[in-house]
């Protein structure tokens, strides 16, 4: 294990949206700078000690940038591996290639999963309309789903027996996995870190609402029983173990009569993890930079019970009621236009706080 990190050296993020804003304002309260690295515009670059704007397929801008920082992180893991490599020659980059590659894919993350024993939905690899119609047969339901790129309901089809494979395939048109419906009660989700010296804490699982196909809330306590609570937990605990991972982690599971069943992962700060700014006293994105930066992992415990919710497009007129509420922690993400399915911010709303 190398030495922690100094106060003042610069932790590198590829990618400047809320994530990166986010982690900035936590590497500067531990006494670190942020440099970003980000193609388009770059909300996180309001709170970064410096931006360098060029596409992730730029050798020369990726080499200064590299030479710049002291780590490298990421909010945004769809960065191209040619990148990836220049950066590795230069300056380590946590969470390692590995979890990257495994998340880049998702044919490759559920064989992953599958490989460490976890369940999953039933899924086949899809290249044409004729492995599509080949895939569906024996599935009332499935969803369509792009290997690569897919977010928030993006790159994905929801398909039933009898549908045109043909022109499902033409609406999709890319490598893809099809993956058979999951008849869950629930979806929760764990932030789970790994420190460089291998320790690892977990967040209280969260119960996640989703609305065409973006996540509205995450609550805590999840409301479910506590052997399941205890299984989440150990089954994150194991993924991050099994990729020598460090940083922070998003898994999410469905809830099923026959147990827990790994939807996703995400190997960076998630969306369904920032209930823990009002409700731990070290939040999802702390954790994550102390991850990076070498520093031992602080205390995620739960003090409060707390309902995130996303500010999702025209959600902000709702703006100057939320100011005026109590026991309501608002963070805006400095985005010019609010769009429909933007997410333009968020809200923490403590509805109980721990006694003591």
């Amino acid at each position: 294990m190398t030495a922690p990190l100094p106060p003042g050296a610069t932790i590198g993020i590829l990618g400047g949206g809320q994530l990166g804003r986010m982690l900035s304002v936590a590497a500067s309260r531990l006494g670190y700078r942020t440099h970003i690295f980000e193609p388009g515009a770059a909300p996180a670059a309001d709170v970064a000690h410096a931006l360098t704007t060029a596409p992730y397929e730029d050798a020369a801008a990726i080499r200064a940038f590299a030479a710049s920082v002291d780590v490298v992180t990421y909010e945004f893991e769809n960065v191209p591996a040619a990148s990836l490599d220049l950066i590795e020659s230069i300056v380590p980059i946590r969470p390692g290639r590995k979890a990257l590659a495994i998340s880049q894919d998702r044919l490759t993350e559920k064989d992953f999963l599958s490989g460490l024993g976890l369940a999953t939905a039933p899924y086949a690899a899809v290249d044409d309309a004729a492995g599509l119609a080949a895939a569906m047969a024996g599935h009332e339901r499935a969803i369509l789903k792009t290997r690569r790129l897919g977010y928030d309901g993006k790159g994905q089809l929801r398909l039933s027996a009898g549908d045109d494979a043909a022109a499902a395939w033409a609406q999709v048109n890319a490598p893809a996995v099809l993956e058979g419906f999951v008849d869950f009660s629930a979806e929760i989700s764990v932030i789970v870190a790994r420190g460089a010296d291998g320790a690892v804490a977990a967040y209280d699982p969260g119960l996640n609402r989703h609305e065409n196909g973006i996540l509205r809330t995450t609550s805590v306590p999840c409301g479910l029983p506590s052997r399941l609570v205890t299984d989440a937990v150990l089954l994150a605990g194991r993924i991050v173990g099994a990729l020598d991972y460090v940083g922070v982690m998003g898994v999410e599971l469905f809830v099923t009569p026959a147990g827990l069943v790994v939807n996703e992962i995400a190997p960076r700060v998630h969306n369904s993890g920032h209930w823990t700014q009002a409700g731990c006293a070290v939040d999802q994105f702390e954790q994550h930079i102390r991850a990076v930066a070498g520093l031992p992992l602080g205390d995620g415990r739960r003090h409060a019970d707390v309902v995130m919710e996303n500010l999702i497009g025209a959600d902000m007129a709702q703006l100057p009621t939320l100011l005026r509420q109590t026991g309501t922690q608002i963070h805006l993400y400095g985005k010019a236009e609010a769009r429909p399915g933007r997410k333009m911010g968020h809200v923490n709303r403590i509805t109980r706080r721990s006694a003591g």
